[in-house]
């Protein structure tokens, strides 16, 4: 690989043990849920994937966890297994797929046994009985996965567990991976040992550091045994474990000091790199996602952050003060994982506070994000915003990417020419437009862009204003797009609405029409009241300020002046209106959301929409679902509950909000004048930004 002078540490080759790597980008094993427990052989969907990462020039790949211990290792099914050597052909499959592509791998091992059974309400358990841990204690909050207790294991299943794992190991080895990278983090088993929070036994395995390590490092040790001791071992541990977001004391739970101690045990007992990541109790996502912890806001003030944890970017290299101490007296490599860009990652290499930089997210948006790095194509590389759409599972387990809607199940990864390139006509520039432009222009076809503003980006502005830069970057998605039509030779004619007569002139062979929604106003007596004010209002008021200033300094200056109301009453618990509730909180307003719906939330990725009812309840936000009547008055608000009560909800103003409406009148137009019409997005079916970009890719791919 070519090495950029500006990342010269990240490019630059290393080694785990005997096992060297390309570089020192690592793809991490988080989970891609492609799999289903029934399967023996590699689907298409996983050999796509991690062909691709593979291909994209990573130094080493880490593919996520089989089930080792079935069924109780595992909480959900879309998962392949390693209990039997049935499983190694399969396994042996992808190993040799990423090692074509000049790529080491390693596989992960991971065992969810104390977890809660069923992890889900709509999903169902994949056992009978209670979980497995440690000890019979739980922590039952919204945000973390121990609602139950699980039995504590006697000790001949703990040694049955640790001969499933080297059992496990020697087949991974048989089927070609050059390393394991054991999940003793987050709070899988082998954490749920280390931490004395939840390990509460007074047997060999519980009590001191010591005792609450001799399971992980048993198991460790056994591996070593069975497929010799050059065959490498990286250790993923949690650095820290934060209790008091939780209620609980710190002192409670995994120390530094501990963890240190565990880190030098590992080293000793033959781990040949430590994995290093921290966790938050009552905030599961948190511990492999720091950034997701500063959404909405800290749980806990930064002031009384422990001192071991660096929040100075909002989650982006959390763990670095912890690798940093670490690098002082480990002589073995630690990978450090936290929301790290090549920059960040490049910094912390420089300053020796790592010797690896864990990546997942950054992978699955532009696989290629090593090679682009190398080759000086920064301003190339498709942006993750942290969306958290990687974790929705509204769809189903199968995870998925908002820029990346190559992400498809039983679609084709590669992007190839088009058989008889055609002449199309894009009409909108909103991001559905944006990426059937892009990829119509891949596959080798004429390209016209009509955009009647005179930027591209759609409404991504003003949702950009709504949730805020601080964590999800969506105006990096408009630049993306725009650096990506101009280098594809897309013709874009700004400030030009497209007319049907232009389709005589033009003569495509194809018109995609993307041109978003219409803003609607809800049918609610009273909406006409003066203290109302609507989306559609609300958007020509702002559009004029967007222009201007941009979301990010229009979003500053909303701190100090806006003319909404203190006490404001919004109609709607949708996604719309938990987002426009989370706004005016940051800007002081005391809010109410009522809606006739019976739950709240939908469109939320269930993992943001867990923290922010979380954040509601601190901030003193009222939640009204179910009512079965809402009327705007001089007064404010009345409605009448589900249980059929009269109330009036005070406001000086009132924000009703509601989706975006079909806008089909272009499309329907065109019917019937010579080119084939497409309506995508927004304007055909309003739904996500994760939707309307795969409706452009799909769209075109499927001509």
């Amino acid at each position: 690989m070519a090495v950029n002078p500006n990342f010269e540490k990240l490019l630059e080759p290393s080694s785990i043990g005997k096992v060297k790597t390309r570089n020192r980008i690592i793809k991490t094993g988080a989970s891609q849920m492609y799999w289903n427990e029934t399967e023996t052989r590699m689907n298409n969907m996983t050999r796509s994937f991690y062909e691709a990462i593979a291909k994209g020039g990573v130094g080493l790949l880490i593919v996520e966890s089989p089930t080792v211990h079935y069924p109780y290792g595992a909480r959900w099914f879309e998962r392949y297994r390693i209990d039997d050597d049935k499983y190694i052909p399969g396994l042996a499959e992808l190993a040799d797929l990423i090692h074509k592509q000049g790529c080491p791998t390693f596989l992960q091992f991971n065992h969810d046994g104390p977890w809660q059974s069923p992890l889900f309400a709509n999903y169902p358990a994949t056992f009978e009985g209670p979980p497995i841990g440690a000890s019979p204690v739980n922590l039952p909050v919204p945000g973390d996965f121990h609602r139950d207790k699980p039995r504590a294991l006697t000790i001949p299943e703990i040694e049955d567990i640790t001969d499933k794992v080297a059992s496990a190991a020697v087949r991974a080895k048989k089927a070609g991976f050059d390393g394991l990278d054991i999940n003793a983090a987050s709070s899988h088993l082998f954490h749920n040992f280390l931490s004395p929070y939840w390990n509460r036994r007074q047997d060999e395995y519980g009590g001191s550091v010591e005792n609450r390590a001799r399971f992980i490092l048993n198991v460790l040790r056994e591996i070593k045994r069975r497929n010799g001791p050059d065959f490498p071992v990286m250790i993923c541990i949690n650095g820290i474990e934060v209790g008091q977001a939780a209620g609980l004391d710190n002192r409670q739970c995994l120390t530094f000091a501990d963890s240190k101690k565990i880190a030098q045990m590992l080293q000793e007992a033959g781990a040949d790199a430590i994995h290093l990541r921290s966790h938050w109790l009552g905030y599961h996502a948190a511990g492999f996602l720091p950034d997701h912890l500063f959404f909405p806001e800290p749980p806990v003030p930064l002031n009384e952050f422990p001192k071991e944890y660096d929040w100075s970017r909002r989650g982006a290299g959390a763990n670095l003060i912890l690798s940093g101490e670490f690098k002082k007296f480990l002589k073995i490599p630690i990978m450090v994982v936290g929301r790290f860009d090549a920059a960040l990652g490049e910094k912390a290499l420089r300053e020796g506070k790592a010797d690896f930089i864990a990546m997942h997210r950054r992978l699955i948006a532009d696989p290629e994000y090593p090679n682009k790095i190398a080759q000086g194509r920064m301003e190339e590389i498709a942006p993750c915003t942290a969306c958290l759409t990687c974790l929705d599972q509204s769809l189903g387990k199968a995870r998925h990417c908002r820029i990346n809607a190559r992400l498809a199940p039983d679609k084709t990864y590669d992007i190839g020419k088009a058989a008889a390139p055609k002449k199309i006509v894009v009409v909108g520039g909103g991001p559905a437009g944006m990426e059937a432009a892009r990829v119509a222009a891949l596959m080798g076809h004429n390209v016209t862009l009509y955009e009647k503003s005179a930027k591209l980006g759609g409404l991504l502005p003003l949702a950009s204003l709504i949730k805020g830069p601080e964590i999800e970057d969506l105006p990096a998605i408009i630049r993306y797009f725009e650096v990506q039509l101009k280098k594809l030779g897309v013709k874009i004619e700004l400030g030009k609405e497209f007319q049907p007569v232009l389709v005589d002139e033009l003569k495509p062979d194809v018109v995609i029409v993307a041109t978003g929604g219409t803003l609607t106003v809800p049918p609610v007596k009273g909406i006409e009241n003066r203290k109302v004010m609507t989306t559609p209002a609300l958007h020509q008021k702002v559009k004029p300020f967007l222009k201007l200033f941009g979301p990010k300094t229009l979003g500053w200056l909303t701190k100090f002046y806006l003319p909404i109301g203190k006490r404001v009453v919004i109609i709607g618990t949708g996604l719309h209106g938990c987002e426009t509730a989370e706004f005016l909180i940051k800007r002081g307003r005391q809010v109410t959301l009522v809606d006739t719906a019976e739950v709240p939330g939908v469109g939320m990725i269930d993992v943001k929409f867990g923290a922010l009812m979380g954040w509601f309840g601190r901030k003193g936000v009222t939640l009204i679902n179910g009512a079965k009547s809402i009327e705007i008055t001089d007064q404010g608000v009345e409605i009448v509950t589900k249980e059929g009560e009269k109330k009036t909800l005070e406001a000086d103003s009132i924000v009703p909000t509601s989706p975006l409406q079909p806008n089909l009148e272009l499309a329907l137009s065109l019917e019937g004048k010579g080119p084939k019409i497409y309506a995508i997005g927004d304007c055909q079916n309003p739904k996500m930004i994760v939707d309307a970009i795969s409706a452009g890719m799909w769209t075109i791919r499927n001509l």
